[in-house]
């Protein structure tokens, strides 16, 4: 067996903290991803992080409202989820500096 690890990483509009934690947590969900933590945190005055640590390794995003934009990155050792997360995602949401790999060991 080869260990491998689907990853992307990319920039969204969207900074609002409950818009994104409702997304995101579907996105996850209907894409087949098995969640087994989240953990968040506002930064004052401004800026929101959040993890959800999935079975199949995790997700994060870094809002940075003073700049219009939060990054968003997802690691898999799942393929074939990893394609349908970003299938849905695309559906209506542009992905900005996109950047996609596959990495084995």
């Amino acid at each position: 067996m080869t260990a491998k690890i689907w990853s992307f990483s990319g920039w969204i509009k969207s900074t609002d903290k409950e818009e994104l934690k409702q997304k995101f947590d579907n996105l996850l969900k209907r894409a087949g991803f098995t969640v087994l933590n989240e953990v968040e945190h506002k930064f004052e005055p401004q800026g929101y992080t959040a993890l959800w640590l999935l079975a199949e390794s995790h997700f994060a995003i870094h809002t940075f409202p003073e700049q219009g934009g939060t990054y968003i990155e997802l690691s898999s050792c799942s393929g074939f989820k990893q394609k349908m997360f970003l299938k849905m995602l695309r559906q209506d949401t542009p992905i900005y500096n996109y950047k996609e790999n596959e990495s084995r060991l």
